[in-house]
């Protein structure tokens, strides 16, 4: 599980090196995990990489491992909120508004992927 934990760890590692480094606007572990995600298809395609944190359902089983407890994750910004409640009562209704809107945008964007997505596999499924 170690060894697990620490593949997890060093693509994020490398995704927050290579951000900070080229100066990109993306958050290094979104880099990390398109790292991980790579490491684990090749996996896939080459059995001879399935060793180690990369033996097939390792990776996996860690990662809902974390996402069990990821609830502890948000007591620190829970806390980072209520040390900040001032600046919340000044600018609630512009944070409040900005959320509607992100949140109206996530779901758009995620139901445009997913219909693109899907006339893309019934193409597929229906050509020759």
């Amino acid at each position: 599980m170690i060894a697990n934990l620490s593949l997890i760890l060093i693509c994020q590692l490398i995704g927050e090196v290579i951000v900070r480094g080229l100066h990109l606007p993306l958050p290094g572990p979104v880099i990390g995990l398109i790292f991980l995600f790579v490491a684990l298809v090749l996996r896939d395609r080459f059995t001879v990489l399935a060793r180690g944190p990369l033996r097939r359902g390792a990776v996996e089983g860690t990662a809902k491992g974390m996402l069990a407890h990821l609830s502890l994750l948000f007591v620190p910004a829970g806390v980072g909120i209520v040390q900040q409640l001032d600046l919340l009562a000044q600018h609630g209704i512009a944070i409040f508004i900005i959320l509607v809107g992100s949140v109206l945008v996530t779901l758009l964007v995620t139901a445009g992927t997913f219909l693109l997505t899907s006339r893309i596999i019934a193409r597929r499924r229906s050509a020759p």
